[in-house]
């Protein structure tokens, strides 16, 4: 019924009580034996599942009894269904296998007797110590290389939604290696808060093994509710939010560690050679001005003798702008001075901290280093209260990578590359860092976040109308993204509401480096050059209304001789005609200046039909295609046209479909089975939804996911020429298929399709009509949207 230590305490007491008697019943008639626990067994770590790491050690004098010996011990561990990590050696051959092996050295360090010969133990322990110390300099870069291969294998801790709570960087691991750094004597790992975090990881690997069942270290989203239950936390995000912030405080000893390792080797290689230059004497650090009480010393940042953080309020900004504007680390005990005996600032802020934060935001990947550094000793939330709120918080989404904290300050490292394409860069700046800030209160985190927004930026010292821009930015951060590619572009009510919302060129420009810098920080799903092409062009129209030019009402455009050639062909065989293209957009500015594919626009004419949409949508979803937008459009087709196949004064209606298109994986197919396939799905031979399902069935949902039901709503103001029928729903093969049969059987016409998909999230967009042309009534649009979600929950 215990948790935590004690647990694992009395886990191992009672494992070694079981595992003595056993050697004792053994070992009756040897001398010179003794079993070693090593590992985490050696330091008394059991959780539930944890396998068994044991040495029989000996002094060689008699090898078949020791063989014995070992056989009575394993098979019983072995019979309980216990893993065990067993070998056994002479003290020699035991020190032998550590200089060769790093691994079998770190578990050697912990080593605990457990019963027999206590001197051989104890000699065994004294010696791997010894030559741990002694071989330090050479064997400390190996565990850190080491440490680094695991954390590119693994990844961060701190971010990740599956983490393992043992490999990952900042998990148990790396705890293991600090304790063995600090046992070199070379250097040691900042204290506070270190076995505290590593309390929180083995509690947690505790309540994992209790829940499963299982020997594991991955915290599985389908185990989260389990383990948070089994420790207590309200939810899982509790619990993950409790992970990080223990893999956030290892991580950070690990940099400082590892940082100080590095410099006590570079010092004791300088040193024999610097004492003979001076005669002998102790070398004096050398010290260079960076800014105000702010030094350079030994690759860190430190504060002058002369600095006074009591009397100093802007000193930690002024620091940390120093520091990452020169790319150095933050010294430890300066951060921890500064945090100890730093004022608050005054509100609003002087203009100097305004424009140190300015600083610091604006210098580039160093600026993520000096932040941690700051935020691991809580200055970060003196300076910014509301911090606290998103400070380690989890986003269960697929499309962002970092907690919201962290995606806050990679999307003002990405900002910092946009600064010379605005106006106001310290604006740009500020609106990156706070522009999730209201993700930490219920309710839509724009709104939210507006209101947090003019607070923070009142309290930095901006003026009114700076505040009011800030507020605009945060607001509206996802404005340009959501009407670029769920709207009509063409249709002046999408231009107008966007120019309403931002108001003026300046703040315009700025929200469009903002979208782009968000979007790159959140992951790579989440921009794309073709996303980036229909911002730009949203951008161009709205600068041009705010510039007073009114957006004229579309008329429609005649085709192009493209177009009108397959139209043709298509009422002269009376079946479906396509063709695909790929599309690119100009070389880029980057090295390599070759332009990136944008997509494959697929042309697609056929006789104005029902059910042509969720035809051509179920044809493309069993082709593996991905559709980006679409454009229908109804062509009539004149006399003259036809004189060379259609009989004599016949006309005809042709739909034309202009859709983007990008392979799932793999290679577009081919054209001619493209067509093969609608044209049996026109005739109704194809079965499209059985194939789909056979499909999905094929590759199950993963276990304990469970996708928020589709959401299906009518946006107000959307357009003046048509409904627009928002769908947000999970991403699966066939849901364009199953929307366009939807709205077939709805009895309305769709006029042009935005497909938007953010990881496993479709925000898809439609613009339709009743069957004359007109935009639907209010109960009709609001009936049709009920029937499509209705239909998608089913």
């Amino acid at each position: 019924a215990r948790s935590g230590p004690p647990r694992r305490a009395a886990l191992a007491e009672l494992t070694d009580d079981w595992l003595s008697g056993l050697f004792d019943a053994g070992a009756e008639d040897l001398r010179g034996v003794s079993l070693v626990a090593v590992g985490g067994y050696g330091r008394g770590e059991l959780s539930p599942r944890s396998d068994l790491d044991l040495l029989l050690l000996h002094d060689g004098s008699d090898p078949k009894g020791v063989a014995a010996l070992a056989d009575r011990i394993w098979y019983p561990v072995w019979d309980l269904g216990l893993a065990l990590d067993h070998s056994v050696r002479t003290p020699a051959e035991a020190r032998k296998t550590a200089g060769e092996d790093l691994k079998v050295q770190l578990g050697l360090l912990d080593a605990r007797h457990l019963a027999g010969d206590l001197g051989l133990t104890a000699g065994l322990r004294t010696a791997v110590l010894a030559d741990w110390r002694n071989q330090a300099p050479k064997r400390l870069p190996d565990l850190q290389e080491l440490c680094a291969e695991r954390a590119e294998r693994q990844g961060e801790l701190q971010y990740l939604l599956e983490p393992d709570l043992k490999e990952a960087r900042g998990g148990l691991r790396d705890a293991t290696a600090l304790r063995a750094v600090a046992a070199s004597w070379l250097a040691d790992a900042p204290r506070e808060g270190l076995a505290d975090a590593r309390k929180r990881l083995l509690d947690v690997r505790d309540a994992l093994h209790l829940a499963t069942g299982r020997a594991t270290d991955r915290l599985s989203l389908q185990e989260q509710d389990q383990v948070a239950a089994e420790l207590g936390l309200l939810d899982a995000d509790t619990l993950l939010r409790e992970v990080y912030e223990a893999a956030r405080v290892i991580s950070y000893a690990s940099d400082v560690t590892w940082r100080e390792v590095g410099r006590v080797l570079r010092s004791r290689a300088v040193r024999p050679r610097l004492r003979a230059m001076l005669g002998g004497g102790k070398p004096v650090p050398e010290r260079s001005p960076l800014a105000e009480g702010v030094v350079e010393q030994d690759g860190e940042v430190v504060l002058a003798r002369a600095a006074r953080p009591e009397r100093d309020p802007v000193l930690p900004l002024r620091a940390a702008a120093a520091a990452a504007e020169s790319g150095l680390p933050l010294s430890l005990h300066a951060v921890r001075r500064m945090a100890a005996g730093a004022r608050p600032l005054p509100t609003p802020w002087p203009a100097e901290a305004r424009e140190q934060l300015v600083t610091l935001l604006g210098s580039g990947r160093p600026t993520v280093d000096v932040w941690e550094a700051l935020e691991a000793e809580g200055l970060i939330t003196q300076l910014l209260p509301d911090w606290e709120r998103v400070r380690c918080r989890p986003q269960r989404n697929a499309v962002h990578i970092w907690t919201v904290d962290r995606h806050l300050i990679e999307t003002a490292v990405r900002a910092s590359e946009m600064t010379r394409r605005v106006s106001r860069p310290d604006l740009l700046l500020v609106a990156a860092l706070l522009h999730d800030i209201g993700k930490g209160w219920p309710g839509d985190h724009s709104v939210a976040g507006e209101i947090i927004a003019k607070d923070v930026a009142a309290r930095i010292g901006f003026d009114r109308a700076d505040v009011a821009t800030l507020a605009t930015l945060v607001r509206h951060h996802l404005l340009l993204v959501e009407m670029a590619t769920r709207r009509d572009l063409e249709d002046p009510a999408t231009v107008r509401s966007v120019a309403d919302a931002v108001g003026s060129q300046g703040t315009l420009e700025l929200l469009h480096a903002l979208t782009e810098a968000d979007a790159l920080a959140t992951g790579p799903a989440a921009w794309s050059s073709w996303r980036a092409s229909l911002v730009a062009d949203l951008v161009k129209r709205v600068a041009a209304v705010l510039a007073g030019e009114a957006p004229e009402e579309p008329e429609a455009a005649a085709p192009t001789a493209e177009q009108e050639r397959l139209a043709i062909e298509a009422f002269r065989t009376g079946g479906p005609v396509l063709a695909l293209r790929a599309q690119t957009e100009p070389p880029t500015e980057e090295p390599s200046g070759e332009p990136e594919p944008l997509g494959v626009e697929l042309l697609i004419a056929v006789p104005d039909q029902p059910g042509v949409l969720p035809a051509v949508a179920g044809v493309l979803a069993m082709h593996r295609l991905t559709v980006r937008t679409a454009e229908l459009r109804a062509l009539d087709l004149p006399d003259p046209v036809h004189g060379a196949g259609g009989s004599e004064g016949s006309e005809g209606s042709v739909l034309l479909l202009d859709w983007r298109v990008a392979a799932e994986y793999g290679s577009l197919p081919q054209a001619a089975r493209l067509r093969a396939d609608l044209v049996r799905a026109l005739e109704g031979s194809l079965d499209i939804a059985g194939r789909l399902a056979e499909r999905d069935a094929a590759y199950p949902r993963r276990r304990g996911i469970v996708a928020p039901p589709p959401r299906v709503t009518v946006a107000s103001a959307g357009s003046r020429l048509a409904t627009v029928i928002e769908v947000r729903a999970h991403d699966a093969p066939g849901l364009l298929h199953r929307i366009g049969r939807a709205l077939e059987q709805a009895n309305v016409l769709v006029r042009s399709a935005h497909v938007s998909t953010l990881g496993a999230n479709a925000v898809d967009a439609f613009y339709v009509t009743g069957p004359e042309g007109a935009p639907l009534p209010g109960e009709e649009a609001a009936s049709v949207a009920r029937a499509l979600e209705e239909t998608l929950r089913g």
